[in-house]
């Protein structure tokens, strides 16, 4: 007797985890299986769903296919789940949900594209094999028949399972053919390596490198979107450099890659670039929750504007001088350009903007009145700004990282110190506007706008003053003016 192979065995127990999984979905699964079989029509669950089932990580969007047509979907959804709707009808989707599972259950189809835009012209297919050969990769080409009794089914035609076991992303048709079809799903394969921790077949690494511009015929929104879900990923930094090796980043996000040139100041890391990895890293592992799209965008982009404002030195150093102020501006107008919202951008701007303020801490030199400013420029995302410095120490030297950790230790300690003492998250000055106007004697305008932004300042100097000692300074200040 032949020994099984530890492939066979491993994917013996991956589809034996997957059917208990999907048995666990029975009270949904079941009554779709058999209304569907009721109708004559075929029911799979398909792509992504099965992949995931699979590999352990099922969510609560399930994916199906059929030969049923839509409407004839919308007529056996009825009655049985809690809402449906057919945004994607002219796709051949419709969509429905029931408890917390939200399902897409789409018709088999052959699709058509024109080679300019990623929208195909919709065909309808007539068997499981037609549609599962049009999907992007082959691990999401696998699909699993649901019997009119709830039973399962594995079929994979396309070798998915292979490609899962071996952890490789590989397309069912000739990548050249699948990416000309749809260039998203180049971006696409960089992203499922950051989710899945997989690598790209040869053959699909070298399509990309050949056809990385077709890029550019998708919208900044889908590239976006993209984009978030690969930085979100639990190996966001193989997504990354998959996508600067193929020469993706150079469409979607040129200043990532161009960090690749500059080497930092302390000659401590390959490259800015490298240093930039390793601190988003450092800031993912900083994170007490969920991912967190502010901070790792953050900290990937913290350094953008290295490149821009390299100078080398006479005593053959190398200075990046202003490089925070270059970089937020260089986020806020490539974000833009990504159609990311205000707040996005903003968020992201602002921690570029200030992640080395920190630096003129020193051994603790700052007034009370620069605590009081590190805090209120950073607002709602200190937190965030907390975490991106202390990504930010990459140095090899232990004595110097220990150090530097100490020193924001001692910083956060005086924040803490301040805020028992007075409200830090909302400075504001002593008196408001009504209380300007009425003791100047002046209306609404901009002298109030001027008297307002002194007496902040002053807040921000010397901390909180009584209503008799704020309305002197302004009333001093105000003759100064005259």
């Amino acid at each position: 007797m032949v020994s099984p192979t530890p492939d066979a065995d491993r994917r013996a127990r991956l589809l034996k985890d997957a059917s208990a999984t999907l048995r666990g979905l029975a009270d949904v699964l079941t009554p779709l299986g058999a209304r569907f079989a009721a109708a004559g029509h075929e029911l799979y669950l398909v792509g992504g769903s099965v992949r995931d089932a699979v590999l352990g990580r099922l969510g609560t969007d399930l994916d199906f296919t059929t030969d049923a047509r839509p409407e004839q979907v919308q007529a056996i959804l009825k009655g049985w789940a809690d809402n449906q709707w057919d945004t994607g009808i002219a796709f051949g989707t419709i969509s429905a949900a029931k408890g917390d599972q939200q399902i897409e259950i789409t018709t088999f189809r052959t699709d058509a594209y024109d080679g300019v835009t990623r929208n195909p012209e919709v065909v309808y297919g007539t068997s499981l094999e037609e549609d599962l050969v049009r999907r992007d990769f082959t691990v999401n080409a696998m699909a699993v028949r649901i019997g009119a009794d709830g039973s399962q089914d594995f079929t994979d035609p396309l070798g998915g399972m292979d490609a899962l076991l071996d952890g490789v992303l590989d397309t069912p048709a000739a990548p050249e053919i699948s990416f000309n079809d749809d260039p998203l799903r180049m971006l696409r394969a960089a992203r499922f390596v950051s989710q899945l921790g997989f690598a790209l077949a040869p053959r699909v690494h070298q399509a990309i490198v050949d056809m990385a511009g077709q890029i550019d015929r998708i919208t900044a929104e889908r590239v976006r979107a993209e984009l978030d879900k690969l930085i979100l990923g639990e190996f966001a930094i193989d997504g990354i450099n998959v996508m600067c090796e193929t020469g993706l980043a150079d469409r979607v996000i040129p200043e990532i890659p161009k960090m690749k040139l500059e080497i930092d100041e302390h000659h401590q890391h390959k490259d800015v670039y490298q240093h930039s990895l390793t601190v988003l890293q450092q800031a993912i592992d900083l994170e007490d929750g969920d991912p967190d799209l502010v901070l790792r965008w953050a900290a990937l982009l913290h350094d953008i504007g290295k490149p821009d404002t390299k100078r080398n030195e006479p005593a053959g150093g190398v200075s990046f001088h202003h490089h925070e102020v270059v970089g937020a501006k260089m986020v806020r107008k490539r974000m833009r350009a990504l159609k990311y919202s205000k707040q996005m951008v903003d968020d992201v701007g602002q921690l570029v903007f200030l992640h080395l303020r920190f630096h003129g801490y020193g051994e603790g030199q700052w007034t009370d009145s620069a605590v009081r400013r590190y805090v209120t420029d950073a607002g709602e995302l200190l937190p965030r700004l907390h975490k991106l410095v202390r990504a930010d120490c990459t140095t090899r030297n232990k004595r110097r990282a220990a150090k530097l950790q100490a020193t924001y230790d001692d910083l956060e300690q005086r924040i803490a110190r301040i805020a028992e003492q007075e409200d830090l998250g909302r400075v504001r000055p002593d008196l408001d506007g009504n209380a300007i106007m009425k003791l100047l004697g002046i209306p609404a305008g901009p002298e109030v706008g001027k008297a307002w932004t002194f007496l902040k300042e002053l807040r921000l100097d010397r901390g909180p003053l009584s209503p008799e000692e704020a309305e002197a300074e302004l009333l001093a200040w105000w003759a100064q003016q005259q």
